[in-house]
């Protein structure tokens, strides 16, 4: 394993790679990024402990994403099995990836936990529990400094985990380990990653503004409603498609586990 130092243009190439593979297989590419959201769904609604346990599974389940993404570069289609690699590894990475996955749980509580000193917990309860928003709420001075707040400690808590679980399952790093090397990667190569998070943004604002032109075209405002959050999990999926190239670029070729049949 070697970091690699890449150009800040490698951001660009990134976001054009992801929305690419993704086009080579969107069925299979679009079907399991909402089997991933639905598995994560379903885990925060177990009573108690499910948005703990939700925030436990997702590196493992980014890391299905990554191995389906490597398979669709390929031109091959992805068995949904592929989003459960991390399970299948054998028992000593399942444990890492599991200590992995409780320590993301435990550095978000942690963000959210200090948003909730700031604002009394208004942020915190719109962002995990859905709670309504109002125009009052958001001009709320607290509720605006938690949110800057748990933004900029999100930031370096997501350079942490964002090559992480492909260090753990492809090149056998210890979780803490793999937390520090994600680390130095994301700051060695800011300008990419720089690049990459604002093109990202420039394609989801040219995607709702293109959608704002075909709705006041068609001159019917419950279109936009319609075709909202259709067109928002479809750029998601393209979104997550293109991590695991930001990942192979940094450590090198990943290796995806062979596909087995689920049980």
């Amino acid at each position: 394993m070697k970091l690699t130092i890449v150009p800040a243009r490698m951001g660009f190439v990134w976001v054009r790679q992801g929305i690419r593979t993704f086009w080579k297989q969107p069925l299979a590419m679009s079907g399991l990024f909402f089997l991933f959201m639905a598995w994560v769904s379903l885990a925060s609604m177990i009573p108690m402990i499910g948005n703990v346990i939700a925030l436990v599974l997702l590196p493992a389940m980014t890391l299905g994403l990554m191995a389906a993404t490597s398979v669709a570069e390929q031109g091959k289609f992805p068995m949904p099995g592929i989003l459960l690699v991390a399970f299948r590894s054998g028992q000593a990475k399942v444990k890492d990836m599991l200590v992995l996955g409780l320590l993301y749980a435990i550095g978000f509580v942690g963000v959210m936990g200090l948003s909730v000193l700031i604002d009394g917990g208004l942020f915190a309860g719109v962002y995990l529990m859905g709670a309504p928003i109002s125009s009052e709420k958001v001009n709320n001075p607290a509720f605006q400094n938690a949110m800057w707040v748990a933004m900029g400690l999100y930031v370096p808590l997501s350079m942490m985990f964002w090559h992480a679980p492909a260090l753990l399952h492809w090149h056998g790093v210890p979780p803490v380990k793999s937390l520090f090397f994600s680390l130095v990667a994301s700051w060695r190569n800011f300008g990419a990653f720089t690049v990459y998070t604002v093109a990202w943004l420039a394609v989801f604002l040219g995607a709702g503004a293109a959608m704002l032109i075909v709705v006041s075209l068609v001159g019917d405002p419950s279109l936009a409603e319609t075709i909202m959050m259709p067109i928002a999990l479809l750029m998601a999926a393209m979104f997550f498609t293109s991590v695991y190239f930001t990942v192979r670029d940094c450590f090198g070729e990943m290796v995806p586990a062979p596909e087995k049949p689920l049980p």
